[in-house]
């Protein structure tokens, strides 16, 4: 009996049914960032990060242009298991004379169309709401300067009709996510006003009616930014009021709520009123750091609700952290990974049982039974689910990253 084997007729004895859970975790495409493969730079050459966004480090081999940064992100994916999507930022444009983000069109990302088609991924998108000079003040969508409302209303138009356009070209749904980082460093004088002028420019952002079968819109909330401490005008009471209200989705990116908030215990409760969920997985450390996400007790958490409320098939999973002071393509494998383990730990939780003993008010055997999952062999599970997907079991997908390190990231430099 191999080790996968004995692991099966272990949960089966829990009433887990383990190819089961394998099939489903198949299925499941998780959202990689593009930005960790050159620290949210971009291709705009615009100067330093701002908007309360910051990648610390200076690990060698960076990627400087889209070649190496396709390049990086093929070398990622080759040792992630299944098939997946990438998400990109209005930055990332590819190709000839690009213009201001007001005038961005589907063509100045065919290249990453072409991409994703060669690779079998689906692409998901982000207007660039930051480090450009109409946001040097910390303002976009709730600026009191109109001309500068405008700019980013029809940046934020056209980043619209770019995920539109993936949607149609690969056929898959992209998500466009409408993130910005308009707030005050100090108390402000007026909490309203700006929130006003925010609720206005979304409507106009939204106006444009677009295919829904192609095009899922959200927006992002954030608790505050570097620079922005005391007030953020995108708070999440204003966007899940205003998402609940004109049929957009609350996107929870889990580095953006106070450090003793737990974000999974928000997936039921939107579950209930939205069609579909959106996530952002990162993991802060005291603040929205961005760091690359571990299997930790939230991540695990996390996954447990999205199983639990029978969320997978409903649920946009991405990842969003950027740690420049690590080998950035073992960032986005680690990330990766642990959002796949997380997953599969959580598909092979006995929830019948466990949900019938809180239905029957069986607590202790709700504890006991949580426990002894701890330590069901999980870790041979996961060897079965990457040598199905041919791909390196555990940590041998480290020594690829280091020959791909000494071979191209170190000439880079």
């Amino acid at each position: 009996m191999t080790r996968f084997e004995a692991a099966k007729a272990h949960y089966g004895d829990y009433g887990v049914d383990v190819d089961k859970a394998l099939n489903v975790l198949s299925g499941v495409r998780i959202s990689m960032h593009c930005w960790q493969g050159d620290d949210v730079t971009g291709f705009e050459n615009k100067g330093s990060l701002s908007g309360g966004i910051a990648a610390t480090g200076n690990y060698p081999g960076k990627a400087r242009n889209a070649e190496e940064l396709m390049a990086d992100i093929k070398k990622a994916l080759s040792l992630i298991p299944g098939k997946h999507k990438l998400n990109l930022h209005a930055s990332y444009a590819i190709g000839g004379s690009i213009p201001d983000r007001d005038k961005l069109e589907p063509k100045h990302f065919s290249a990453w169309a072409d991409f994703a088609r060669a690779e079998g991924l689906g692409l998901d998108f982000n207007p660039t709401f930051f480090s450009h000079p109409k946001a040097d003040k910390g303002l976009t969508l709730s600026s009191p300067d109109a001309s500068i409302r405008n700019f980013w209303i029809e940046h934020g138009k056209a980043s619209r009709r770019i995920a539109e356009y993936f949607g149609k070209t690969l056929g898959m749904p992209a998500l466009n996510d409408v993130w910005i980082p308009d707030g005050y460093k100090d108390i402000p004088a007026d909490r309203y006003k700006p929130r006003e002028r925010l609720k206005a420019s979304l409507d106009e952002v939204f106006s444009e009616k677009l295919d829904p079968n192609y095009l899922i819109d959200c927006v992002e909330s954030k608790v505050f930014g570097i620079g922005l401490e005391s007030y953020t005008v995108g708070s999440h009471e204003f966007y899940l009021s205003y998402a609940a209200k004109n049929n957009v989705l609350c996107l929870l990116d889990t580095g953006h709520f106070h450090p003793t908030e737990m974000v999974s215990d928000k997936i039921p409760s939107l579950l209930l009123f939205f069609g579909k969920l959106a996530l952002h997985v990162s993991r802060p450390v005291r603040w929205d750091s961005d760091h690359v996400i571990i299997f930790d007790e939230e991540l695990k958490e996390i996954a447990k609700e999205l199983v639990r409320c029978n969320a997978l098939d409903k649920t946009l999973i991405g990842l969003d952290f950027f740690d420049a002071s690590i080998n950035r393509i073992a960032a986005w494998v680690t990330g990766m990974r642990n959002m796949q383990k997380a997953l599969l730990y959580a598909l092979l939780m006995p929830y019948e049982k466990l949900s019938r003993f809180q239905e029957e008010s069986n607590f202790t055997e709700i504890l006991v039974l949580m426990e002894e999952c701890k330590f069901l062999p999980f870790a041979d599970v996961w060897d079965e689910f990457c040598g199905r997907n041919d791909v390196p079991p555990r940590d041998a997908w480290f020594k690829p990253v280091l020959e791909y390190e000494k071979q191209v990231l170190s000439k880079r430099n």
